[in-house]
């Protein structure tokens, strides 16, 4: 039986007003789960609210961990939970700022599952994240720990 095709949009805006240094904007998600403003000050100061890198390791974070979920469940195993961090990394140097790379650190309970079946998941997890595959120029580093809820069968 042949899949069905999906082709899904999702919307979210920008508005910028003023200079860089002074000036400000604001984000939002299509479905106004997400309205949130950002400056200067939020994206490079360390102050306060939200920023363009922020919003991508949230949005990695949940595809990962949603990914992660659904192929533990293909797999028999499905998680009692799955709890990701993802850290942006944004640097500047001679050719501008640049993103080189994304860590994603991640802890499940998966009961039955040993470590090497949930290391090998996790990676593929990973690799088929429509967000990972969208960011593939971008070093993606792993680190999976399985929190041992039940003894491996």
């Amino acid at each position: 039986m042949a899949q069905q095709k999906i082709d899904i949009k999702r919307i979210a805006t920008a508005k910028w007003t003023g200079d860089v240094p002074g000036g400000s904007g604001r984000v939002a998600s299509g479905s106004g789960a997400i309205d949130a403003a950002y400056s200067f000050n939020t994206r490079f100061g360390g102050e306060p609210g939200t920023n363009p890198e922020e919003l991508l390791a949230a949005a990695h974070a949940g595809c990962f961990t949603m990914a992660l979920a659904f192929a533990l469940t293909q797999a028999a195993h499905p998680p009692k939970t799955v709890d990701t961090t993802a850290t942006v990394h944004l640097t500047r140097n001679a050719d501008g700022f640049s993103i080189p790379a994304i860590d994603l650190v991640t802890t499940a309970v998966v009961p039955g599952l040993d470590d090497a079946t949930f290391q090998t998941i996790a990676e593929g997890a990973k690799k088929n994240c429509p967000l990972s595959k969208a960011l593939a120029s971008v070093p993606i580093a792993l680190t999976a720990t399985l929190e041992q809820g039940a003894p491996a069968a």
